[in-house]
């Protein structure tokens, strides 16, 4: 038996360090140089982010806030309906009592009016509360008058308040 078959294929300190240069450090730097490469193509050059259209790009409004003042206009039962109610209500989505349809708002009507808004206003079943959006509680209750009277209920439509 050899004395050369037990030994590996380093056998100066010299190729140790050769070996461990390239096994170790030479990828370190590899992955390094890789990394700075492909992310390199993201940057922008020198100069080019203060520019008058990054400048602008940058400090774009991006909303605003009207503020309304006097009197607005308040819409009819009808025109609440077609605003807030015609999504579900026209079609009988989601469990919502079809507009005109006597047979689904006949329960409902015998609960009388004030039952119909308080539950427009607060919300029931998959119907969110209406109150605090786009519409007045006197327009809600308009609409809910409007959709009731459309399935054979007789309620008379909210009077806005006098001044």
């Amino acid at each position: 038996m050899s004395h050369d078959a037990h030994t590996g294929p380093i056998k100066t300190p010299s190729q140790l360090l050769w070996t461990s240069f390239f096994s170790f450090v030479a990828p370190v730097f590899v992955i390094i140089g890789l990394v700075y490469y492909v992310t390199s193509a993201y940057k922008t050059s020198p100069g080019s982010e203060n520019s008058d259209l990054a400048v602008a790009t940058r400090i774009q409004k991006v909303g605003s806030v009207e503020l309304q003042t006097g009197e607005k206009k308040l819409r009819t039962g009808a025109e609440a309906y077609t605003a807030q109610c015609a999504a579900c209500h026209a079609g009988g989505l989601v469990g919502a009592p079809k507009f005109s349809d006597a047979g689904a708002w006949g329960p409902r009507l015998k609960a009388g009016f004030d039952s119909l808004v308080k539950s427009a206003m607060n919300g029931k079943g998959a119907m969110g509360p209406q109150k605090g959006g786009l519409l007045s509680d006197l327009e809600i209750a308009r609409a809910v008058a409007h959709m009731a009277n459309a399935g054979g209920g007789k309620f008379q439509e909210p009077e806005a308040p006098a001044k």
